[in-house]
C-alpha cells in the first residue's frame, strides 16, 4: 500500500511514469461510463414521471409500492371513479346528473386500472432491468476498475523499483555487476509477477467492458417495451374518453329533449 501511495503521488507530480492502456480499452472504459452517467439518469427521471410524488419514490420502496398497487391499493383515479358512482346513484341513476356521474366514474375505474397496468408494466419491463444492471454488472465493473487500477500502480512501482536498482548500481560497480545484483534481480522478478498480474487483470476487465455492447441491445429491447406500454397505455385511455364523450353526449341530447317537452 505504501508503494502505491508513493506511486500514486509520484505520479501527480510528475515525478514517475504511468503505465498508459491502449486506445480501444480507453474507448471502452468511455463507453461504460457513459452507459452508467445515462443509466443512473434515465431511471431516476422515469421514476419521477411513474410517481411524481418525491414522498412516494424512497430509494428501496418504490418498486415495492409500484407491485402492491397492482394487487391492492386503488389509484387516485379509481378514487374519483368511486365517488362519482356513489355520487350519481345518490343523486338517482335515473337523472341525467346522476347517471352522467355513473357513467363517468366507471370509466375513471377503468382510466385507474389501465394506469396501474402501465407502472406495473413500465416497472417490470424497463425500471427492473435498468436498476439491476446499475446493481449488478455495472458494479462489478466498477469493482473490476479499481483492482486493475491498484494492478497499474504495482506494476508502475515495480518498474520504478528496478529503474532506481539499476541507477543506484551503476553508481556503484560497472554494468555487469549490476545485471547480477542482488536488488536488480529481485527488482526484476517482482515486476515479471507485477506485469502478470495486471495483464490478467486487464483481460478481466476489458471482457467485462465488451460485455457494454450486450448491455445495449438489452435496454433497447427494455424501451422498446417501456415505449409499448406507453402506447397500449394512451391508446386506452383515448378508446375509454372517447366512448364516454359519447355517452355524455346522449345523456345531454335525452336532457336537452326533455327539457323542451316540460
Amino acid at each position: 500500500m505504501f508503494n502505491r501511495a508513493k506511486q500514486y503521488t509520484e505520479e501527480k507530480l510528475g515525478q514517475a511514469e504511468k503505465t498508459e492502456l491502449d486506445a480501444h480499452f480507453e474507448n471502452l472504459l468511455q463507453r461504460a461510463d457513459k452507459t452508467r452517467a445515462w443509466t443512473e439518469k434515465i431511471l431516476k427521471q422515469t421514476e419521477a414521471v411513474l410517481q411524481p410524488n418525491p414522498a412516494d419514490r424512497i430509494e428501496g420502496f418504490f418498486y415495492e409500492k409500484l407491485d402492491k398497487k397492482k394487487r391492492d391499493h386503488s389509484t387516485n383515479t379509481e378514487f374519483l371513479g368511486e365517488f362519482m358512482i356513489d355520487a350519481g346513484n345518490d343523486f338517482g341513476p335515473g337523472t341525467s346528473y346522476g347517471s352522467a356521474l355513473v357513467k363517468t366514474g366507471q370509466t375513471q375505474q377503468k382510466l385507474g386500472q389501465a394506469e396501474k397496468d402501465y407502472l406495473q408494466s413500465a416497472a417490470n419491463n424497463f425500471l427492473q432491468p435498468l436498476k439491476a444492471f446499475l446493481d449488478g454488472d455495472m458494479k462489478t465493473v466498477q469493482k473490476e476498475r479499481k483492482i486493475l487500477e491498484t494492478k497499474r500502480l504495482d506494476l508502475d512501482a515495480a518498474k520504478t523499483k528496478l529503474r532506481r536498482a539499476k541507477t543506484q548500481g551503476n553508481k556503484d560497480s560497472d554494468d555487469e555487476a549490476v545485471a547480477a545484483s542482488p536488488a536488480v534481480t529481485q527488482a526484476e522478478a517482482d515486476l515479471r509477477v507485477a506485469q502478470a498480474e495486471f495483464d490478467r487483470q486487464a483481460e478481466i476487465t476489458k471482457l467485462l467492458l465488451e460485455g457494454i455492447a450486450s448491455t445495449h441491445a438489452h435496454h433497447l429491447r427494455c424501451l422498446h417495451d417501456f415505449v409499448e406500454a406507453q402506447q397500449t397505455y394512451y391508446a386506452q385511455c383515448q378508446q375509454y374518453m372517447a366512448d364516454l364523450q359519447r355517452q355524455l353526449g346522449s345523456v345531454l341530447s335525452e336532457d336537452g329533449a326533455t327539457a323542451e317537452q316540460n
